[in-house]
């Protein structure tokens, strides 16, 4: 299992180690952007990976999934969630769609961006989870894996990525509902890899 973790803040310790960054407390409001990987298609409200890792960090993780959205679609909502809600944390779980439809992968790199920049404005943090690249041959060796533009806009915008936890739950088909979506199982392992790789950046407890 591989976490790719960059954020400004996480520098070297003496020991050689990355330093943890505060944990949230119990309450803090984190608001999960994403399409129907996030709303939870095929899934209750109460299956889906938002509300489990609420169950988890006792964080208020408000569902903002919609399905079919793409980074353009969640970018136009992204103003009114953050004045409503006003996160700690922004989880950002989007460019599948985009992939899905083909659109300009230097589209979906901007707008990527453009929810960071924004996110950050109104004071919130921001933590990327990467959707894998749509394959058949990745679908059927149960290898799928994250496009390096995620590993891109992270690195440019110094904030931490979640890199492998959705590709490895679409890799195994017991965790699948259909081809590209989570079934209830896949969903309960997915707030694990999240809260794990939270925990590992220090949000979480």
């Amino acid at each position: 299992m591989r976490w790719l973790l960059l954020a400004l803040v996480l520098t070297l310790s003496a020991c050689g180690e990355a330093e943890k960054l505060p944990a949230l407390p119990s309450g803090s409001v984190v608001l999960a952007l994403g399409d129907s990987l996030t709303a939870g298609a095929g899934v209750t409200p109460e299956q889906a990976w938002p509300a489990l890792l609420a169950q988890r960090t006792g964080w208020q993780v408000i569902n903002g999934g919609v399905n079919g959205n793409t980074s353009g679609d969640a970018l136009k909502r992204l103003p009114a969630l953050l004045e409503e809600h006003r996160p700690a944390l922004v989880l950002l779980t989007l460019g599948g769609n985009d992939m899905l439809r083909r659109l300009p992968v230097q589209q979906l790199e901007e707008n990527l961006a453009h929810l960071v920049v924004k996110s950050r404005a109104e004071g919130a943090q921001v933590v990327m989870v990467a959707t894998p690249q749509p394959s058949l041959a990745g679908a059927v060796l149960r290898n799928l894996s994250a496009p390096e533009f995620y590993g891109r806009v992270a690195g440019s915008h110094q904030v931490p990525l979640i890199e492998d936890a959705i590709a490895e739950v679409l890799s195994d088909p017991l965790l699948k509902g259909d081809q590209i979506h989570p079934n209830a199982d896949g969903h309960a392992v997915l707030a694990t890899k999240i809260f794990e790789a939270l925990r590992d950046i220090g949000y979480a407890d």
